[in-house]
């Protein structure tokens, strides 16, 4: 049974840092690409960053330069290093999943991640 936890997320204020955790469980995790989605109120959910197998990563351009993926085989955990936060980051917060085969045909497509966290909330006051 694949299990996504994430963890992390809080109130903060602007210009504030947070660092999201989701740890990974039952699933070969090396070889899959994994990412940080959020999805604000009334907004459809959005890709922030991805990494592949080979710890590539792509970021979308609200969050280049400030948003830092990574990842822990050794803890089969994956980590998003936010800085200088923005009110417009508030969102809930969600890391996703799969064979990078199957993500690959799309990293920025929620349709492409079959395994999802539960989300952290994470709100940024100005």
């Amino acid at each position: 049974q694949v299990q996504l936890v994430e963890s992390g997320g809080g109130s903060v204020q602007a210009g504030g840092s947070l660092r999201l955790s989701c740890v990974a469980s039952g699933y070969h995790y090396k070889r899959y690409c994994m990412g940080w989605f959020r999805q604000a109120p009334g907004k459809e959910r959005e890709g922030v960053a991805i990494i592949d197998s080979d710890s590539s990563t792509i970021y979308a351009d609200s969050v280049k330069g400030r948003f830092t993926i990574s990842k822990d085989n050794a803890k089969n955990t994956l980590y998003l290093q936010m800085n200088s936060l923005k009110p417009e980051d508030t969102a809930m917060y969600y890391c996703a999943a799969d064979w990078c085969v199957v993500a690959g045909r799309d990293f920025w497509s929620r349709n492409e991640y079959y395994y999802w966290g539960q989300g952290t909330q994470v709100t940024v006051s100005s």
